[in-house]
C-alpha cells in the first residue's frame, strides 16, 4: 500500500489523498481543501512550531525520549570523549565526516590563516561604553564584519562561501576575548596560532599583558569539551533564526549575528546563568528541600531541568557531570556544587519532577564550570556562541543550497477588522 493519508473536509465532503514521506504530509497540499474555490485554502496553524518541519536536514539527529544526540551519525558522548580538538568536530559538522590526518591538518591552517582580525575592528569595540555587555559587543561586532567582506554577498560561490565560513570560526573566539579585556580595560591579546582552538581563546582572555601565560591542559580539555557538546542542537531557535535570516541571500557575518541576538534570550543561552543566580537563591544544602517544596507549589522554578526537546536525560549532562570534578580538581570546588548535587539527587528520586520528566539538561553544571575557570557570568552566551557558530555556519549551508529551499515566510491567520472606512477627526469617538 502507497505512503499515502486520505482526508475528508466535512464542510463540503470532499476527499482528498496526500503523500506521506518521511512521516510527514507537506502542508502545501491542504491548500486542496477549500470550501469556495476562491478560498486560499486549508493550512496548518503551529505556534513556535512545535511541530512543524520546514528543512531536511542530515547534520544533526535527537531522539529527546531516547537522550540521543548524534552529529552526522556519532553520538555527542563518542565525541566529546575522542575528539582532540573542537575543529576537528567542526569539520565533520560542516563536511559530513571525520577528517584523517591531513584534512584535519589543512583544515587547521584555514582557521588559523583567518583568527586576526582588522585593526579598525579593535576601534569599532573601543567605541563601546567601558561596561557594555560582552553579548552586545559580540553581536554588533559580528554583523560589522559584513562591511569588511563585502564579497561575503556571492553566496553561490562555494570557494567563497567556504571562504567565509573558515573567517567566521577563526574570528569568534577571537572578538569575544576583545569583548571581555575591554570590560575589564586590559589591553588585547593577539591570537596565538600555535595554540588549540581553546587554547587560544584561554590564552587571549586571561593572559597577563607583559606576563608569560601557562594554560592548564585540563581547563584547555574542559573548554575543548564544552565546546563539542554546544556545536549544534538541531532546529532550536538561533538555528531557525540563522536559517530563516540566511533565505534572504545576506551574507553569513549578518545571518550569524541575527542568530547570536536570539540565542542571547534567557530562554535560551542564558539558562545557565539562571541556574547560578537560582543557586544563589537557594544559598544552603539543608535549604534545598525548602526550596524543592516551593517549586513544587508552583512558587518557583526549577532551572536547569527540563527541556523542550529532552525527555530524558540529555546526554551532553552526563558528559559535563564528569567533566565538572575533573575543573574542580584544578581550581577547587565552586560552593554551589553541593547545593547543584543534592538539588539533582532529590529532583531525580521525587515523583513530582520524574513524573513530568525533568531531567537535568546541559545547563545545569555547565554554569558551574564556567565560573570555575573564572569566565564572569555575562560571558556565557558569549561562550555559548563561540563553537554554535560552527553548527549554524553548517545549517546555513545546507540551506542556501538546498534546491527547496525559498526565502522564509511562514502564513498568519488573519483576526483583525474586515475593511473599513476613514472617519474624519470630528467624528471620532
Amino acid at each position: 500500500m502507497a505512503d499515502t493519508l486520505f482526508i475528508t473536509d466535512n464542510r463540503t465532503g470532499k476527499k482528498i489523498e496526500i503523500p506521506i514521506e518521511h512521516d510527514t504530509v507537506r502542508a502545501t497540499d491542504l491548500r486542496q481543501l477549500k470550501v469556495k474555490d476562491d478560498d486560499f485554502g486549508m493550512m496548518t496553524y503551529d505556534p513556535a512550531l512545535m511541530n512543524t518541519a520546514a528543512v531536511k536536514s542530515r547534520i544533526t539527529f535527537i531522539d529527546g525520549d531516547k537522550g540521543i544526540l548524534r552529529h552526522r551519525g556519532y553520538p555527542i558522548e563518542q565525541l566529546a570523549e575522542n575528539s582532540t580538538s573542537f575543529l576537528e568536530v567542526a569539520y565533520l559538522v560542516l563536511f559530513g565526516e571525520l577528517p584523517n590526518d591531513k584534512q584535519r591538518t589543512d583544515w587547521r591552517i584555514k582557521i588559523r590563516h583567518h583568527t586576526i582580525v582588522h585593526e579598525s575592528i579593535k576601534k569599532l569595540m573601543e567605541a563601546f561604553r567601558y561596561d557594555a555587555h560582552p553579548m552586545g559587543m559580540f553581536i554588533s561586532t559580528i554583523a560589522a564584519l559584513s562591511t569588511f567582506y563585502p564579497e561575503a554577498k556571492e553566496l553561490n560561490d562555494p570557494e567563497n562561501r567556504m571562504t567565509q565560513i573558515c573567517r567566521l570560526i577563526a574570528k569568534v573566539p577571537t572578538i569575544a576575548a576583545f569583548a571581555y579585556r575591554h570590560s575589564k580595560g586590559a589591553p588585547y591579546i593577539y591570537p596565538d596560532n600555535e595554540l588549540t582552538y581553546a587554547g587560544n581563546f584561554l590564552n587571549m582572555m586571561f593572559r597577563p599583558s607583559s606576563k608569560e601565560y601557562t594554560i592548564n591542559p585540563v581547563l584547555e580539555r574542559a573548554l575543548t569539551v564544552l565546546f563539542i557538546l554546544h556545536i549544534d542542537h538541531e532546529q532550536n531557535c538561533s538555528t531557525n533564526v540563522m536559517r530563516s535570516v540566511g533565505s534572504s541571500h545576506v551574507d553569513p557575518y549578518s545571518a550569524v549575528a541575527a542568530a547570536a541576538a536570539a540565542l542571547w534570550g534567557p530562554l535560551h543561552g542564558g539558562a545557565n546563568e539562571a541556574v547560578l543566580h537560582m543557586l544563589d537563591e537557594i544559598g544552603s544544602v539543608n535549604k534545598v528541600p525548602a526550596f524543592i517544596k516551593e517549586v513544587k507549589e508552583g512558587k518557583g522554578k526549577l532551572m536547569g531541568f527540563g527541556h523542550r526537546v529532552y525527555k530524558n536525560y540529555d546526554p551532553r549532562a552526563k558528559v559535563i557531570k564528569n567533566l565538572a570534578y575533573q575543573v574542580f580538581n584544578v581550581t577547587g570546588k565552586n560552593p554551589k556544587l553541593d547545593i547543584a548535587i543534592e538539588l539533582e539527587r532529590i529532583a531525580l528520586e521525587d515523583e513530582y519532577f520524574v513524573k513530568r520528566k525533568l531531567y537535568p539538561n546541559v545547563d545545569f553544571y555547565s554554569g558551574l564550570i564556567y565560573q570555575a575557570m573564572g569566565f564572569p557570568l555575562d560571558l556565557f552566551p558569549v561562550l555559548f556562541a563561540i563553537p554554535r557558530t560552527a553548527g549554524w555556519l553548517a545549517q546555513w549551508q545546507e540551506h542556501v543550497t538546498d534546491p527547496e529551499q525559498k526565502i522564509t515566510r511562514p502564513r498568519q491567520i488573519y483576526l483583525g477588522y474586515g475593511e473599513r472606512n476613514w472617519i474624519p477627526m470630528d467624528k471620532r469617538k
